[in-house]
């Protein structure tokens, strides 16, 4: 069967989002119709109860359009919530480098794979429960790992992100920084309050951090904690004990997945061999379900003086 919807006063762009965002994830929700977005046309091809169900959809998304300033790709999801339907991972995407898109910032930016041991590292984490993500800084190991999760947690594979890393001092001392213990710690995960907020609009961001959903914490707030259906990440890994990473590791629950990321050249703690980071990837490597993926100086991602300065002081 064949059907035409018209959007008739409406931006269509509004409906489609930037680059098809919105229309992508849409269509993706209906593997047995094919949609052609055109202009303010809409052309579709498949089951007839199919197309009338996607129509409706189209129709809800133009109400809740009247009532926002622009959509978002969680106003599409909450279309569905309930209705048993599940989107395949991410977006469906068209053209080239599409593969390697992992999901789209709140600016409708495309956040993808850039380099080949990103790309490994989003086929690991597809694959295995457990990985391990070592490199040098600004190879983009932490914002993929989080760029994964917040996927993850949209496609409701899992019920909740939780983010950690070490409170370890890189020079400062917590007990001179001003504020209470949580305001001392803030610095410390602001990376990782970055990167969400690249993904995640603020209010939504607020409501799931209030709501517990996504959870950030130092480290030794793992202790004792059995971790379900839960994407979690350690990062700054580097600056974990060998028995602060086996207590991480040793928390993973029922259906949870883990990401582990450091750099081994950036270890902040008072004795650098204490590090258990490498001790602990030797360890468990050969394990099956478990991937380390070991990024280089070709996977930095940052401004192009990066790369300069990690051989400078690579040669120290």
């Amino acid at each position: 069967m064949e059907k035409t919807i018209l959007l008739e006063e409406i931006d269509p762009i509004d409906i489609y989002g930037i680059n098809n965002r919105l229309f992508d994830l849409l269509t993706a929700h209906y593997p047995k119709v094919k949609a052609i977005a055109r202009g303010a046309e809409i052309y579709l091809m498949g089951p007839q109860s199919e197309l009338d169900d996607f129509e409706e959809k189209v129709g809800q998304l133009r109400q809740r359009r009247m009532t926002k300033s622009v959509l978002t790709e969680y106003d599409v999801e909450a279309l569905f919530e309930g209705s048993g339907r599940s989107a395949v991972e991410g977006p469906v995407q068209t053209g080239p480098g599409a593969e390697s898109i992992i999901l789209y910032s709140n600016e409708g930016r495309p956040i993808k794979a850039r380099t080949p041991n990103q790309k490994r590292m989003v086929a690991e984490a597809e694959r295995n429960d457990l990985v391990f993500a070592i490199g040098p800084a600004g190879s983009g190991k932490t914002y993929t790992a989080i760029a994964l999760a917040v996927r993850a947690l949209k496609n409701r594979e899992v019920r909740r992100i939780i983010l950690t890393r070490p409170a370890v001092e890189a020079g400062e001392r917590l007990g001179f920084l001003p504020g209470d213990l949580k305001e001392k710690l803030d610095p410390y995960l602001q990376p990782l309050y970055d990167a969400l907020g690249d993904m995640i609009p603020a209010k939504r961001l607020q409501s799931f951090m209030e709501e517990g959903i996504i959870q950030i914490a130092p480290l030794a707030y793992m202790r004792g904690r059995t971790l379900d259906r839960a994407f979690v990440i350690l990062d700054e890994a580097q600056n974990t004990s060998l028995g602060q990473l086996k207590m991480f590791l040793t928390r993973m629950g029922c259906d949870a997945k883990f990401i582990v990321t450091g750099d081994a050249t950036q270890i902040d703690l008072p004795n650098k061999s204490d590090s258990g980071l490498m001790r602990g990837v030797q360890l468990v490597r050969d394990i099956k379900g478990i991937s380390v993926v070991e990024f280089g100086k070709e996977d930095i991602v940052r401004h192009p003086l990066v790369t300069k300065i990690v051989d400078a002081f690579e040669r120290i």
